[in-house]
């Protein structure tokens, strides 16, 4: 059971990246979080024995599994304050649309979108009948829910629709002082980024070396999105590396 006054948040994606370093920051600034990823062992890596955190292994495009997870959550905390819904992946990047097989493109949109509105489903209905009411919802979008990178059809696809899963669970949420924002991120640097290194393709056909940032910033921006009264609300935030090919891709 949680300490009186102790906020709960579940972060999906926990067991590296982005969703690790936002996991790390919460636990760091008193929250207890529980870690939702496909690999239990990651879990308990990024969790590191805190007593605050729970891991709870979740493929977030089953329904099933979506549901063990917030009913794991209500058992031990409670209540919910914050989703970050982070799981995600980018598919098979650089595969031309012609020639992308419709298996890769409907896990990306299984993983990115369906399992985006799943655990987000899931947090709107504990958060619309827990006394107080309310709660936060922050989605992890991408530049991509921008603008594209060549050859990345799904992932594009997904990021844009998330804009909309954000924009529509903000408008319904209003009666029920459930806030939901959106974080748009560049660049961090991240096990998945780590060919920007190595240079990816750009709009004109040639290959770039990319900057990156450190993702611990990232995690801050999470973390001050998150404590803001419920009154207010970040309803879209871009960080990124300030160098990166973003204003003016293409």
């Amino acid at each position: 059971m949680r300490t009186e006054g102790t906020k709960i948040a579940i972060v999906t994606g926990a067991g590296s990246g982005i969703g690790r370093a936002v996991a790390l920051e919460l636990l760091g600034a008193g929250w207890s979080v529980a870690l939702a990823g496909r690999r239990e062992e990651k879990l308990v890596e990024t969790a590191g024995g805190a007593r605050e955190a729970l891991c709870v292994p979740t493929d977030v495009s089953r329904p099933q599994e979506v549901a063990a997870l917030y009913s794991a959550v209500r058992e031990r905390f409670g209540r919910l304050d914050l989703l970050f819904n982070n799981a995600g992946t980018f598919g098979p990047g650089g595969v031309p649309v012609e020639e992308l097989d419709y298996a890769a493109w409907r896990h990306v949109v299984d993983t990115n979108l369906n399992g985006a509105f799943l655990c987000a489903q899931a947090a709107y209905r504990q958060m619309k009948e827990q006394d107080p009411h309310g709660g936060r919802i922050i989605n992890n979008g991408s530049i991509s829910a921008h603008t594209p990178r060549p050859h990345s059809v799904a992932y594009t696809a997904t990021k844009h629709a998330l804009t909309g899963l954000t924009k529509s669970l903000s408008l319904d949420g209003r009666p029920y002082g459930i806030a939901v924002g959106q974080i748009d991120i560049g660049n961090a640097a991240t096990d998945m980024t780590e060919r920007m290194s190595r240079g990816v393709p750009q709009a004109n056909g040639q290959l770039m070396v990319e900057p990156v940032m450190d993702v611990a910033d990232v995690a801050r921006t999470v973390r001050h999105m998150a404590e803001l009264p419920l009154e207010a609300n970040v309803q879209f935030a871009t960080v990124m590396a300030t160098t990166m090919p973003y204003v003016g891709r293409g």
